[in-house]
């Protein structure tokens, strides 16, 4: 059974840094690419940022790059996402998910929920102006 565990939200002001961190079980981590994905209240979940199963290849929404930095420890079944210079518009609930193999759908993949196959419960991270 696939479980995703995220940890690290909380309540932070503006400017502030946040650590979030996925812990997997129930699968070959280290075979697989993770992603985190964000949902705002009342609009669309979003695509954050990916990793390849190897951290040999990050992909990042252009609206967090240069802010957050995806990474992974594959002897600790985890992934992270440091969170810096936060932003009103950074509050969401964040979810890690895992690949799913096979035939991916579009040109940039790893933006797509569609290509991933679990999704863990999610947590909020809340930036107050």
């Amino acid at each position: 059974q696939v479980t995703l565990v995220e940890r690290g939200g909380g309540l932070v002001q503006a400017g502030g840094s946040l650590r979030l961190s996925c812990v997997a079980s129930g699968f070959t981590f280290s075979s697989y690419a993770m992603a985190w994905f964000r949902q705002a209240p009342g609009k669309e979940r979003e695509f954050a940022a990916t990793i390849t199963w190897n951290g040999g290849s990050t992909y990042y929404n252009e609206s967090v790059k240069g802010r957050f930095t995806i990474s992974r420890d594959n002897t600790k079944n985890s992934v992270y996402l440091q969170m810096n210079d936060l932003k009103p518009e950074d509050t969401a609930v964040y979810y890690c998910a895992v690949e799913r193999r096979g035939v991916k759908y579009g040109s940039n993949w790893y933006e797509l929920g569609r290509n991933y196959a679990y999704w863990g419960r999610g947590t909020q991270v809340t930036v107050s102006s």
